[in-house]
This record gives structure tokens, C-alpha cells and sequence, in this order.
């Protein structure tokens, strides 16, 4: 997954949990949280496998 995938997870996630607490749709909210963390997650490995081919290792 590439960078902007891994924030455009993150920005759908944050639009998901601000409709769910709009909607007092705690389930939405919770549902958008785990996007973003997802998001956040892959971007996290995307920058690790970025330095490990960096480095040749």
C-alpha cells in the first residue's frame, strides 16, 4: 500500500468517526477509529520498508 492510500484510510476513518459522534453512532465511531489506525499502521510499515531497502538490508 502506498503512502497516500495509508492516509487516505486515516482521513476515512477520521470522516467515519465524526459522522458516527454526529449520529451518536458509537459502532461508526469505533469502525473509524480502527480505520485510521490501520491507516497509520501501514503508513508506520510503508516508512520501515522504505528504509530497509535505503539501507540495503
Amino acid at each position: 500500500m502506498s503512502k497516500a492510500k495509508a492516509k487516505a484510510k486515516q482521513v476515512k476513518g477520521k470522516m467515519k468517526e465524526t459522522t458516527g459522534k454526529a449520529m451518536d453512532d458509537e459502532s461508526m465511531q469505533v469502525e473509524g477509529r480502527g480505520e485510521q489506525i490501520a491507516g497509520k499502521a501501514q503508513e508506520t510499515a510503508d516508512k520501515a520498508a522504505g528504509r530497509v531497502k535505503r539501507t540495503g538490508r
